[in-house]
């Protein structure tokens, strides 16, 4: 088994000043500090949600950076340049849409995903400065920046010396539960399982007719659910 667990949850924004007024409306919390991606043309801000269930793990509000310049190569990551996604956020406001699994061997578990018929893509190393100095991670890319199994699959992620969450605020949010709706939930579990991410009790797969992320939340203005409408 490859040792892994839940990383981080994703929200995109059409902008981070959304993303931020969305935050502060739903969870009763301002973000803290985030940076951006040169080689995708994005930025962020984050926040702790970490939890007995999910240690280490946080939320990402991420969204293109205006002053930034979109890939020559490749598509951005979690489905970022997919004009569907990008006119619902516009129309719904900042929504989650994915999550973040980090793993102890990428290269290893990016395999057993292949095995199974997920082409999770290629590990690619990135980096970006912090005030506690350079935080470096490899992630898992495709050319085309697809999300797998409408985004129930998880990006996978491999983290160096230093963890986001590690510089983060407690707030009070914290990640309580995580369920994945799916219409193939079989094919979802055993990727899961293939990536030892099956032994949480609080990441629950079952069977739906539509894909659905639901993320239970508890927060200091009380239980908040938030769904993903992919």
């Amino acid at each position: 088994m490859i040792g892994a667990g839940l990383d981080h949850l994703v929200v995109m924004a059409t902008s981070l000043e959304e993303g931020v007024a969305w935050c502060e409306a739903t969870l009763g919390i301002t973000p803290d500090a985030g940076g951006q991606h040169g080689f995708m043309g994005t930025h962020n801000r984050l926040l702790r949600i970490s939890s007995p269930a999910f240690a280490a793990s946080y939320l990402e509000i991420i969204a293109i950076d205006p002053q930034g310049q979109a890939p020559s190569n490749h598509r951005r990551w979690f489905d970022m340049d997919d004009p569907a996604l990008q006119a619902q956020v516009r129309s719904q406001g900042p929504q989650l849409t994915h999550w973040v699994a980090r793993v102890s061997g990428i290269a290893q578990a990016t395999e057993a995903l292949h095995v199974l018929g997920h082409a999770a893509g290629t590990p690619q190393a990135a980096s970006r400065q912090t005030p506690r100095g350079l935080l470096a991670w490899q992630i898992g890319l495709r050319p085309d920046g697809q999300r797998l199994l409408q985004g129930l699959l998880p990006t996978l992620i491999e983290w160096g010396e230093q963890h986001p969450a590690a510089s983060l605020a407690d707030k009070g949010i914290a990640l309580q539960q995580l369920q994945l709706l799916h219409p193939d939930a079989p094919a979802l579990q055993s990727a899961l399982q293939a990536l030892g991410l099956d032994g949480n009790p609080a990441l629950q797969v079952m069977h739906a007719p539509s894909p659905a992320l639901v993320a239970h939340l508890h927060t200091p203005q009380g239980p908040v659910q938030l769904r993903s409408t992919v």
